[in-house]
């Protein structure tokens, strides 16, 4: 089957990209799993923080707040943030409390907030209210929705195993058949330097990084719904409430190669205990524990337009921490660019985004 758009990669950027494009012509998704969002998206940890990462991440956070906020009956909740740091720790308190733009408050508001925290542990804390828990789940499948109402196929268990490009038309081979596209989206994640690979085309220097989260039973058996995401100076753990329990990660962002990640028990462990350093809960049991993969450019800024090389070849990728919060502009910039549109975003940012800057 022959369609306009071939996509590869089912996360959020790929079903994003299927629901952006569909108007423009027929869609085929291909997705190496059986379900969508089955790696990097499905094990986020699901936060909507606008000032989180690079100048040109942030452009695209806040021109996706609109969207994640009011589409289809909107995706966020409250959360809030706060970062904690202990004696010794004002340098890195001080770089993360300016980066993300959080107000310093007294340790005893801090404790107010989080009530498992150790007041002898805690020099110093920060908060802000803008940031906002992200129903990933609805996401995917409000895209997933709004894709095949406008025709858009998707097809699972279609790992990409081969691609040519002959009479200006992509062909894929994979476990389901073969497909063809006259462009070709790459949003194949941590595997997307695999696929510009298949394409013959230079890789971009995309690296995963393994992150690792384990679930906790909620410390002395507190209501830790109204709980602010908390993160330690340095960013070297975090923890979130999630469906009544903890998620509490290590932070780490270990450099590996694409596959499906699973936790290091040692990081983990290590992540843990600087989390217990600062409460006043020991943690005595996980309830479950995973690993996921942030895959970044060299310069940690997402990858958005068409190869130098080969302007059919366009790259979706490079998505790190921020996929979530960045989809809705993420994917509106890759459908402008392919229409040949002018960008809703600005011209600055639009460059800093291109595969050109790696060329």
């Amino acid at each position: 089957m022959e369609s306009d758009f071939l996509i590869v990669g089912g996360g959020i950027a790929g079903i994003s990209a299927v629901a952006r494009l569909a108007s423009l012509g027929t869609v085929t998704l291909l997705e190496a799993e059986y379900h969508l969002a089955y790696h990097t998206s499905g094990r986020s940890a699901a936060l909507f923080e606008p000032y989180y990462g690079r100048a040109p991440v942030v452009a695209l956070s806040l021109a996706s707040e609109a969207h994640l906020r009011h589409a289809n009956g909107g995706v966020l909740s409250p959360r809030g943030m706060m970062l904690v740091a202990g004696a010794g720790e004002d340098a890195a308190f001080e770089t993360d409390r300016a980066a993300l733009g959080l107000d310093e408050i007294a340790v005893a508001d801090a404790l107010a907030r989080l009530p498992v925290l150790r007041a002898e542990a805690l020099s110093r804390a920060a908060f802000a209210d803008h940031a906002w828990d992200i129903d990933t789940d609805r996401l995917i499948q409000d895209f997933a929705r709004e894709a095949r109402a406008a025709g858009g196929r998707i097809v699972t268990g279609a790992r990409v195993t081969g691609l040519d490009r002959e009479g200006g038309i992509w062909r894929a081979e994979t476990a389901e058949g073969a497909f063809a596209g006259r462009i070709l989206v790459n949003a194949a994640g941590a595997w997307a330097d695999t696929i510009a690979g298949l394409a013959g085309l230079r890789p971009i220097g995309l690296t995963p990084h393994r992150r690792s989260m384990a679930r906790i039973p909620a410390p002395g058996g507190h209501d830790v719904s109204r709980w602010p995401l908390v993160m330690g100076a340095g960013e070297t753990w975090y923890a979130k409430p999630d469906a009544g329990a903890l998620i509490v990660s290590p932070a780490e962002e270990d450099p590996t190669h694409p596959h499906d990640a699973w936790a290091d028990d040692m990081v983990l462990a290590e992540g843990l205990a600087r989390y217990e350093a600062m409460v006043s809960e020991p943690v005595t049991r996980l309830l479950a524990s995973w690993a996921g993969l942030r895959t970044f450019a060299p310069d940690r800024v997402l990858v958005i337009g068409p190869d130098p090389a080969e302007p059919s070849f366009f790259w979706l990728a490079g998505q790190g921490g921020y996929g979530f919060q960045t989809a809705p502009a993420a994917s509106r910039l890759a459908g402008d660019l392919i229409a040949g549109r002018a960008p809703e975003i600005d011209a600055a940012t639009v460059s800093a985004l291109s595969p050109k800057r790696f060329s």
